[in-house]
């Protein structure tokens, strides 16, 4: 039994009348009518009534409509969906957002794809720091990452999304929270709360602002992500230089300080700079209409 058989049924079911089917079916009316012997005699039943003067559908056929309704209809959305799968415009996308940008690009981001490609999953991985989302690109684990640069590894793209400073997070009722204007030279003495592992983007920043004005931050205590950091700071068990956009998810008993001259942070949308995924290739066209920054002419490869 072939589908263009179902499809032939179909249309004298509905028409009642195979020279109208055969019309619309755009065949000739005696191939129409042997199509149909031929499935009636797979079927082991006549499926119509044939007089000179009507067609009508036997119990059989009537049944038989019904089942081939849902067929029909169930392969026709069959390749609607590969369609849209292979347009873009549908399918499964796995984003991965370091802890601050979880805040502040996740809502937007999220939006925007709801918007504009509705038939799209987003899978959201947040907190991860830049060594674990750079890990499963190239894995193949992530498709997309918000992240801190610089990346190691090659083949990877990215789109810088904003650049901002490093601000101080210190307990309340630390005596810097009530100081009007921080400089690095302040936090000389103090103990650091700093992201674990060896390759953190925000941690290399902290270094550099602290080497600018001659001092080594003391670590204290190490955090996987801003969820654990922050509880740590707000303990008072050491302060945190952070990235301005934690602002965005205030802690109790934490408090954020401007620093006049610390370091800033970039933000990066990355990708595998060979994607050919069409559903990912479509989410990075919306998010890059969307971006609320100039994206520049060319994407930057990481080599």
């Amino acid at each position: 039994m072939e589908l263009r058989h179902l499809r032939y049924f179909a249309a004298v079911a509905e028409t009642r009348h195979f020279g109208r089917a055969a019309d619309r079916l755009h065949m000739a009316q005696p191939a129409l009518s042997q199509s149909i012997r031929q499935l009636e005699a797979e079927l082991g039943t006549p499926l119509f009534v044939r007089t000179t003067r009507q067609v009508r559908l036997t119990p059989a056929g009537e049944f038989f409509q019904l089942e081939v309704g849902r067929i029909l209809e169930s392969v026709e959305a069959g390749v609607r969906g590969v369609r849209r799968i292979a347009a873009g415009r549908q399918g499964l996308v796995r984003i991965a957002f370091t802890g601050s940008a979880a805040h502040t690009e996740l809502p937007r981001m999220a939006r925007t794809v709801k918007r504009a490609l509705p038939g799209m999953a987003l899978e959201i991985h947040a907190d991860l720091l830049t060594p674990a989302q750079v890990d499963g690109l190239h894995e193949g684990t992530l498709d997309l990452g918000v992240l801190r640069p610089p990346m190691s590894g090659d083949g990877l793209a990215s789109r810088t999304l904003s650049t901002e400073p490093l601000v101080l997070a210190v307990a309340e009722d630390h005596p810097l929270a009530h100081r009007p204007s921080i400089s690095m030279s302040d936090l000389r003495t103090e103990r650091f709360v700093l992201f674990s592992g060896p390759d953190s983007a925000v941690n290399d920043a902290v270094l550099r602002s602290a080497r600018e004005v001659d001092f080594v931050p003391i670590r204290e205590h190490e955090a996987a992500g801003i969820s654990v950091l922050l509880p740590l700071v707000a303990a008072d068990l050491g302060v945190a230089l952070v990235p301005a956009s934690v602002r965005a998810a205030p802690l109790a008993g934490v408090v954020f300080r401007d620093v006049t001259d610390a370091a800033t942070v970039d933000l990066a949308l990355v990708w595998r700079a060979d994607e050919t995924n069409p559903a990912v290739l479509a989410v990075l066209d919306v998010l890059s209409a969307d971006s609320p920054v100039a994206l520049p002419d060319s994407d930057e490869v990481v080599r």
